[in-house]
């Protein structure tokens, strides 16, 4: 009897190991990685120290980025090319949908949070401040849309394209001399070693007149929504070219299945990585106490709001059209969302997230291949709700009385910038730029929220993973019976005699398996 019991907890500890070994483990090294960054801050590592230190972590992140292009790209075109294009339609409009109408709801419960607890009064404003440029709203925006479009594909892979101002000075007070233009920067000795000149800025009275000329540039980001736009329009071409379109959408598919083999052996070292990502971004950090101080009740505002969208909002969502417990589907997603904390980068986390659903909650292949990689493009919702949080903080600040009109403004262009967010660590401080410029807040003020911005960054990106999750959940649900098997037609004519053929048929195959089954 002890015999039995033994291997009884013996088989039940690797059932459980086999089915939650790996997430025990992540949780673990998430755990671990907060306690030895903590301890490690007392060593006073230098930067190459902290660089060498978070080595591992790198390799984790370079690991992830690795399998974007490739998922990204074979995921949309056979996803899209295998659907029928009613149902492909219905579905692209039920998810653009819900991803515009859970990105406004994030938004409105962060203006309600901060509006309420209102902690821009607790925070102490620096002095100083650097003056930087930034762009319009208008050139922010029309950003967005030539990264729909971009002329290069190869180059979409790792640049998209961004607006730069380059300064122009104007002096009609000083005399021009040809072919020399005035320079108002000087180079100094470095006090403590006078090998190196630092630059050292002279404010002229009466200052130059400055103005600024627009230039296209570029960002060494890829360009994720060109990527996203360009596959999906692919993949709905090779549907409707049939057979012509059969040996591109067979490759897609093979190169998504080698992926997600790459993703399910490269795993087991995500738990190893995530103990020196989160470690040496906690070294990084600069004194707790000051920033709570400053910062504290701002960071209590975005984590309530996040908590309240994403622990109680999306699932209430999930059930009302569902009917099923959010929660049990939230556990097959773990994994993914303790990869989303570690990295903050939801397109790095595509990968976990598309093998948890398939994996976990069993969700249809071509329902997830579509809905996950539009998700990580467009539905923001963390980094929504933190704009919008941030925008009207900067606004408490500066003790700048907020109307309902730039509340609405706010709430609008927090929604918007959000969508043009790339998927990438820290990106919603450069759509930052677009809410606080339409509301004439000042731009420089974003460095008070740079010091917890790399912690909120995660939290707000587990969010967006969350919500992509759970519209999948959603959508799969919705459009369950466009996509069910249909029963093959029976062949033959339909007439009288086809229907006595095919009567016949089905009984000489009733009586042969009755005979089988009598006879076995």
């Amino acid at each position: 009897m002890e015999l039995n019991r033994d291997n009884w907890i013996s088989a039940w500890l690797r059932a459980f190991w086999y089915k939650n070994g790996l997430l025990t483990l992540s949780m673990l090294s998430v755990v671990t990685g907060c306690l030895l960054g903590f301890l490690l801050r007392a060593l006073e590592l230098t930067d190459l120290e902290k660089q060498y230190f978070s080595f591992p972590g790198e390799l984790l992140m370079r690991m992830l980025k690795m399998l974007i292009l490739p998922l990204i790209t074979s995921s949309l075109m056979s996803g899209l090319a295998t659907m029928d294009s009613k149902a492909c339609g219905k579905m692209g409009v039920i998810t653009i949908t819900y991803y515009l109408w859970t990105t406004f709801m994030a938004v409105t419960v962060g203006i309600i949070l901060v509006v309420s607890i209102h902690p821009g009064a607790a925070a102490q404003k620096d002095n100083y401040s650097v003056g930087k440029v930034v762009l319009s709203s208008a050139d922010a925006l029309l950003d967005l849309i030539r990264n729909m479009f971009p002329s290069n594909l190869v180059e979409a892979s790792f640049q998209q394209y961004r607006t730069v101002l380059v300064p122009v000075v104007k002096s009609p007070g000083f005399p021009k001399i040809p072919g020399k233009p005035l320079n108002f920067i000087y180079f100094a000795p470095d006090d403590k070693n006078p090998e190196i000149h630092r630059p050292v800025f002279l404010e002229l009275t009466p200052s130059p007149e400055m103005t600024y000329r627009t230039l296209a540039g570029t960002s060494n980001e890829m360009n994720v929504l060109g990527i996203v736009i360009f596959s999906a329009t692919i993949g709905l071409l090779l549907g409707k070219m049939g057979e012509r379109g059969a040996p591109l959408v067979n490759v897609c598919q093979c190169l998504n299945e080698a992926v997600m083999k790459i993703v399910s052996m490269a795993v087991w070292y995500f738990p190893f990585g995530i103990v020196f990502l989160i470690a040496g971004k906690i070294l990084e950090m600069e004194d707790p106490s000051v920033i709570g101080q400053k910062l504290g009740l701002y960071v209590i505002t975005v984590v309530s709001g996040l908590a309240v969208h994403g622990i109680i909002l999306l699932p209430l969502l999930f059930v009302l059209i569902t009917k099923k417990n959010p929660f049990a589907f939230i556990q097959g997603i773990l994994q993914a969302l303790l990869i989303a904390l570690a990295t903050s980068s939801s397109s790095a986390t595509l990968p976990i997230t598309l093998k948890c659903l398939l994996e976990n909650n069993g969700i249809d292949r071509r329902v997830a291949r579509f809905v996950l990689p539009v998700g990580a493009t467009i539905n923001m919702d963390g980094t929504a709700l933190y704009e919008a949080v941030a925008a009207i903080f900067i606004a408490q600040v500066n003790e700048y009385e907020l109307d309902l009109g730039q509340i609405i403004t706010i709430s609008i262009t927090a929604s918007a910038a959000s969508i043009g967010a790339a998927g990438i660590p820290q990106s919603g401080l450069v759509t930052m730029v677009i809410v606080l410029t339409s509301v004439g807040l000042p731009t420089e003020d974003i460095t008070l929220i740079i010091a917890v911005d790399w912690a909120l960054d995660r939290l707000r990106t587990m969010t967006n993973v969350l919500g992509d999750a759970l519209a999948a959940g959603i959508i799969a649900h919705v459009c369950h019976k466009d996509f069910a098997p249909k029963p093959p037609p029976v062949r033959g004519t339909w007439g009288r005699a086809g229907r006595a053929r095919g009567t016949c048929s089905l009984q000489k195959l009733k009586l042969c398996s009755d005979f089988s089954s009598k006879t076995q």
